[in-house]
């Protein structure tokens, strides 16, 4: 058995301007791609028809085949990632592993385990920066520590930026590095305990046109305006470095959009505690209210605010989400309901096609008041002015919520002048009047 080199695909799936790949396809032993479906993960997914499952399980079948096409394979697990790695090393006789950087704590932890087992064994694990254009500490204030405004952050980052930044990595011209081997076992849906969905994948290119028009578009949830990359963002079946290109001699807004990605990113990679708790501790003081009868009635789009609950269907029926309607919705669940934003997060996580922790994490604590970069805590969203501004001919309610004038639709959960005042003496209790 010759000695070979492992690149383990993650949040990279991708063979094009993949950046670990590219350095072990450099290095001097044959590639043999790996890709691990983790139990961890898995297990906790009580929804056997996750449309995110499916959509990794669709996206591996294709690496596999396009390996395939170039003599190679692609070796797919379904266990935790340390008893993954055990019988992997029982298999094949590895000189070093090549992998993209996670920034998410419990992607850190189990590559610092991973990393444990291989040096064990006499293996290296090199891990290359490819989901972002900055990471950790490269965008940082004068001092050196880092950002927790966006404005400045943005700013800093454009500054740095250089063509270097957003040169691809030419994996193509070392594939006759892959380790050239008979295909592997593929693993069903089935064997993993999920089934088929019906997903519905939005396409990776985007027109030119949606990006140059996207400051004026993206607000209105009744059109295509947006560019549905998130789930390819999130997945790495798209290179961000590729997009930021584009958006550069494009749009600075859909620029914009990409560096607020990374700003969340770096905010949890320096502040981890952001995860389970405030980003801003002393809003971990305010009082809850946290009805279960209305909380299960913002998930199921029955809250008599027709703006919220056009947004919660679709989320249910999609998994998908327009962002306006996002900001609408937490702000409705956190401010007019005083439910805890941990509670929305959590519920996004379940439904999001393209969840991320550090931007769901981020735009929830955005909306309640207590992340970085957060909107004062009395400005609350208005949903009958946000419906004004951004669906005032209800095209995108009428679509979702077919019955809203009807006698079959829900008389409003809360009134909004009661729930304004309501939380605004709430908010002040907890923190003072700030």
């Amino acid at each position: 058995m010759p000695k070979i080199n492992i690149h383990w695909f993650r949040r990279d799936l991708r063979l094009n301007d993949n950046a670990a790949l590219y350095h072990a396809l450099k290095n001097d032993k044959p590639v043999l791609c790996l890709f691990i479906f983790d139990k961890t993960i898995l297990d906790k997914l009580e929804n056997k028809f996750d449309k995110r499952v499916d959509f990794i399980h669709q996206t591996i079948i294709q690496l596999k085949k396009e390996l395939k096409e170039k003599g190679s394979s692609l070796l797919i697990k379904c266990n935790t990632t340390e008893e993954a790695w055990k019988e992997i090393l029982q298999e094949f006789d590895i000189a070093e592993v090549f992998t993209n950087h996670d920034y998410e704590p419990a992607a850190i932890l189990r590559d610092k385990q991973v990393e444990t087992i291989l040096n064990a064994n006499n293996i290296r694990l090199h891990s290359y920066k490819d989901q972002v254009i900055f990471e950790k500490k490269e965008v940082v204030k004068d001092d050196g520590n880092p950002y927790t405004v966006f404005t400045p952050y943005s700013k800093k980052w454009k500054a740095k930026l250089t063509s270097i930044y957003t040169k691809s990595y030419p994996t193509e011209e070392y594939f006759h590095n892959l380790y050239k081997t008979t295909p592997h076992k593929n693993i069903d849906l089935t064997d993993l305990g999920f089934e088929k969905t019906d997903i519905i994948i939005p396409s990776k290119n985007i027109t030119k046109g949606l990006i140059q028009n996207y400051a004026e578009t993206r607000d209105i949830p009744s059109i295509a305006g947006t560019s549905r990359l998130g789930i390819h963002l999130r997945f790495g079946t798209i290179s961000i470095r590729e997009k930021v290109a584009k958006a550069l001699t494009l749009s600075e807004t859909f620029l914009n959009e990409l560096i607020w990605r990374e700003f969340y990113m770096q905010i949890i990679y320096h502040f981890p505690h952001v995860v389970e708790n405030s980003f801003r501790e002393k809003y971990d003081a305010l009082k809850w209210l946290n009805n279960e009868e209305q909380f299960a009635r913002w998930c199921e789009g029955q809250t008599g605010y027709p703006i919220v609950d056009a947004g919660m269907r679709e989320l249910n029926e999609t998994g998908y989400m327009h962002n306006r309607v996002r900001m609408i919705v937490a702000s409705f669940l956190t401010k007019h309901l005083l439910i805890d934003w941990r509670w929305g997060e959590w519920y996004f996580a379940q439904k999001l096609l393209d969840y991320e922790l550090a931007s769901n994490n981020g735009g929830w604590q955005w909306a309640a008041g207590c992340g970085t970069d957060a909107a004062p805590y009395f400005r609350i969203f208005n949903p009958y002015l946000q419906t004004q501004k951004f669906d005032k001919d209800y095209i995108y309610i009428k679509k979702w919520v077919p019955e809203y004038l009807s006698s079959e639709y829900p008389k409003p959960i809360v009134d909004h002048d009661f729930a304004r005042k309501r939380c605004l003496e709430v908010y002040k209790k907890a923190l003072g009047d700030i």
